[in-house]
């Protein structure tokens, strides 16, 4: 189960067109900054950043799962992208990502943070929640997608 506020409409981008992998971090950086008055979008991005150079976070099917551990995060945030064309983020398939979640935990919470990113690996390998998140118009019908996932029976 995700922890409540873990995303809100706030921090998912849809539709966005961005040209590199480095720009979609910085963007997920952007959105999850506005999670914590604590947290700088250059910080956040830095941390992602810093992440990705110990190997891609890109899953596969078209998605990336950017995160990271921070000091200044209290509890677990999460932020979501949806592009409008896949940008290359060398992912294990080869295939450019066009849906990104991107998640930030406190420094210390290390079990947390993997069940977390396995949680979320488990929802993104849903062949059609991938699709229907490509199809969402609006941060609403993304929030609403993210959020049935738990409680729908593909969750189980």
């Amino acid at each position: 189960m995700f922890p409540p506020q873990l995303i809100v409409a706030s921090r998912i981008g849809n539709s966005l067109e961005l040209s590199s992998k480095k720009r979609l971090l910085q963007v997920l950086g952007e959105l999850l900054a506005n999670a914590d008055a604590g947290l700088t979008p250059e910080g956040v991005f830095e941390c992602l950043l810093e992440r990705e150079r110990l190997g891609s976070t890109g899953l596969g099917h078209g998605v990336a799962l950017p995160h990271a551990r921070m000091k200044e995060v209290t509890e677990a945030v999460g932020a979501f992208v949806q592009l409008q064309q896949g940008v290359g983020f060398d992912a294990i398939d080869g295939k450019p990502v066009d849906l990104a979640f991107a998640l930030l935990v406190p420094e210390s919470a290390n079990e947390m943070h993997l069940q977390l990113l396995s949680q979320l690996a488990s929802m993104f390998s849903d062949a059609e929640l991938r699709q229907s998140l490509r199809e969402a118009a609006t941060e609403d019908q993304i929030l609403a997608l993210l959020e049935g996932w738990e409680n729908s029976p593909r969750a189980k």
